[in-house]
C-alpha cells in the first residue's frame, strides 16, 4: 500500500501530506523554492545523504524537507499532551539514533553502515489542520495491507489530530483520474478483518517503490513542502535492508495448510505424491520457511537453487528413493524454480507482463507432468497422484487473506513509523526494521537490489538437513555462490536474526 503526494505533480489534486503502503508518503501545499544545488546531482536526481564519523561509522542517511526549504518553522509534537504517551518515560527519539545494518562484527571491525532510528521527534514541520494525507496501494495482494491503510489513518488521527485523510483509488493513475474517497477511523475500524485491500489496487510490484523515489525527485526539484514516506510491500520478502516485509508470517503460516493437505492427500494412496507450488517469483523465502516449519516436506525447489531432474543425483532419483523408504512423498516448489528447465523443454521464448516482470511458466504443471510421465516408466513401482495436492496453488488463496497477529501488530508499527518520519519532515525514505529496530531507509537502498536466499548459508543448510534432500549443487556452484555471498548485505540472509526465534522483535517502546 502506499501513499504519494503524486497530487502535487497534478495541479487539479491539491492534498497536502502523502503517505502509503506498498509505498506510503505525505505532503503539505508551500511556495517552490530553488532546490539547494548540493542535494540534487547533474543529472537531476537527488544524490545520497552519507554522513562518516569515527571508527568507521558510516550514516545513510534521508533526505529532510530543511535540505532545500532551510525556513520551514516547525511545532510541538502534538504526542506530548496525547493521553495515551503520558505513561511512556521517553516520548522522543534523540535526534542522533541510529540502527546498525550488520550487529555480528568482530573487534577489529569497522562499525560500519546505520540508518536513522524511526519514531517520534519534538518538532514536526506540518501543523495537524494544514495536512492533507493520501494513501494509495499498488501491486499485487498481500496480507496486511488492510491493516496498515488502517493504522495510517488511525494514527495520523488519534496521534496528530490529522482529519483530512484521502484513499486514492486504482493506484498511481487514482491522482490523475481524481479516483478518491475519504478516510475516517469510522470507516477502517474493521478493514484490518479483511483480506484484499481496501482501496483497488494496480498491477506493479517493486516497481512501486521506485515510483515513489521518482516522485521524491520530482517534488524535491520543485521545491514543494510535500513528504513522500514508503512502506514495502511484497509478499515474497525480497526487500533488501529490512529484516521482513508485512504479510511474511501469514504466508507462511497459511502455506502450512496447503501442505498439509498434499501431506494428508499423498500418504491415502500407494506411492502418492503431493506437489505444491508457493509464491517466490525471484526469492524462495516463503518455500523455505513454509518448509522448515512444516516437516512433512520431503523436497523443496527454490528459484535461487539449480536442480536437474534425471541422472545420478537427479530429483527422480532422489524421488524414486523416498517413494521407496516411505510409500509417499510431498514436493514444495516456488514459482520461479526450475524456469530454466521449463523453457528448454517447452522451447518457450521470454515475455514480461506490461509491469516489465518476466510471465513465469507454470512450474507446478509442468513438474506434475514431467512426473507422471517420467516416474510412471520405472518399472520399481507405480505413481499414484494425489488429485488436489497435485492441482495445490495456493498462491491466491494467502495472498488474499488477513494477516495473522504477528503480521496485525507489525503493520501498526510500520504505519507508526511512516507517520512519525513524514510528520517530523523526512522524506524520500522508507520505513523497516533493520536487526528489529525501525528504521529510515533511503529510496535507493530499497530498490537498488533483491533480498535472495543465500544457498550458501546455514539456514538453507537445515532445510536440507530437515527435507535429506540432495542440494543438486555440483562444487563449481557452490564456490560461485561463497564468492558471491561472502558478504551478506542484511541479517536475514545469514539467518541469525528474528527467523531464529520466529518473530521479529517488535520494539514497541520505540514507538
Amino acid at each position: 500500500m502506499g501513499s504519494s503526494s503524486a497530487s502535487c505533480l497534478n495541479p487539479q489534486i491539491d492534498p497536502n501530506l502523502v503517505l502509503k503502503s506498498s509505498l506510503s508518503a505525505s505532503a503539505v501545499k508551500a511556495p517552490v523554492r530553488v532546490p539547494s544545488p548540493a542535494r540534487m546531482g547533474f543529472d537531476g536526481k537527488s544524490q545520497p545523504k552519507i554522513v562518516e564519523g569515527e571508527g568507521g561509522y558510516v550514516l545513510e542517511d534521508v533526505p529532510h524537507l530543511t535540505d532545500y526549504l532551510p525556513d520551514l518553522p516547525t511545532y510541538p509534537n502534538p504526542l506530548q499532551d496525547n493521553p495515551a504517551y503520558s505513561v511512556v518515560k521517553q516520548y522522543f527519539v534523540n535526534v542522533d539514533d541510529t540502527v546498525a545494518q550488520k550487529i555480528v562484527v568482530h573487534k577489529s571491525s569497522p562499525r560500519g553502515t546505520h540508518f536513522r532510528r524511526s519514531g517520534p521527534r519534538q518538532k514536526v514541520y506540518f501543523e495537524s489542520d494544514e495536512v492533507h494525507a493520501c494513501i494509495v496501494t499498488c501491486g499485487g495482494l498481500c496480507p496486511g495491507l488492510n491493516t496498515v491503510i488502517r493504522e495510517i489513518v488511525c494514527g495520523l488521527h488519534h496521534m496528530y489530530g490529522v482529519n483530512s485523510v484521502l484513499g486514492i483509488q486504482g493506484g498511481y493513475k487514482g491522482f490523475y483520474a481524481r479516483n478518491t474517497i475519504n478516510l475516517t477511523p469510522k470507516s477502517v475500524n474493521d478493514i484490518h478483518k479483511r483480506g484484499g485491500t481496501y482501496l483497488v489496487y494496480i498491477i506493479g510490484g517493486d516497481g512501486t517503490q521506485k515510483g515513489a523515489s521518482v516522485i521524491y525527485e520530482e517534488i524535491e526539484r520543485r521545491g514543494l513542502k510535500v513528504a513522500v514516506a514508503g512502506i514495502p510491500k511484497t509478499i515474497d520478502n525480497d526487500i533488501a535492508v529490512i529484516d521482513k516485509s508485512f504479510g511474511f508470517d501469514t504466508a507462511v503460516e497459511e502455506a502450512q495448510r496447503a501442505i498439509n493437505a498434499a501431506h494428508v492427500e499423498s500418504e491415502s494412496v500407494e506411492n502418492g505424491i503431493g506437489v505444491v507450488k508457493l509464491m517466490g517469483r525471484y526469492s524462495g523465502f516463503i518455500a523455505m520457511y513454509a518448509t522448515l516449519a512444516s516437516r512433512d516436506v520431503d523436497c523443496c525447489l527454490i528459484p535461487e537453487s539449480p536442480f536437474y531432474l534425471e541422472g545420478h543425483g537427479g530429483l527422480f532419483e532422489y524421488m524414486e528413493k523416498r517413494l521407496k523408504e516411505q510409500g509417499h512423498m510431498v514436493l514444495v516448489v516456488a514459482e520461479g524454480a526450475g524456469q530454466d528447465l521449463i523453457a528448454e523443454s517447452l522451447r518457450s521464448m521470454s515475455v514480461e507482463d506490461p509491469s516489465g516482470n518476466k510471465l513465469l511458466l507454470d512450474v507446478g504443471l509442468w513438474l506434475s507432468e514431467k512426473i507422471r510421465v517420467d516416474l510412471a516408466n520405472f518399472p520399481i513401482f507405480a505413481v499414484s497422484f494425489c488429485k488436489k495436492a497435485e492441482d495445490a496453488n495456493p498462491t491466491y488463496m494467502i495472498r488474499a487473506i488477513p494477516s495473522n497477529a504477528s503480521d496485525n501488530v507489525y503493520c501498526t508499527l510500520l504505519a507508526h513509523s511512516a507517520i512519525h518520519g513524514a510528520m517530523a519532515g523526512y522524506t524520500g525514505f522508507t520505513t523497516g526494521p533493520v536487526n528489529g529496530r525501525h528504521a529510515y531507509i533511503p529510496f535507493h537502498r530499497i530498490t537498488e537490489t533483491q533480498n535472495k536466499v543465500v544457498i550458501t548459508d546455514r539456514m538453507w543448510a537445515r532445510l536440507l538437513s530437515s527435507t535429506n534432500q540432495p542440494s543438486f549443487l555440483n562444487s563449481h556452484i557452490i564456490e560461485e555462490s561463497k564468492e558471491e555471498e561472502e558478504s551478506p548485505p542484511t541479517q536475514l540472509l545469514d539467518g541469525e536474526n528474528y527467523m531464529e526465534n520466529g518473530v521479529v522483535d517488535a520494539s514497541l517502546p520505540e514507538l
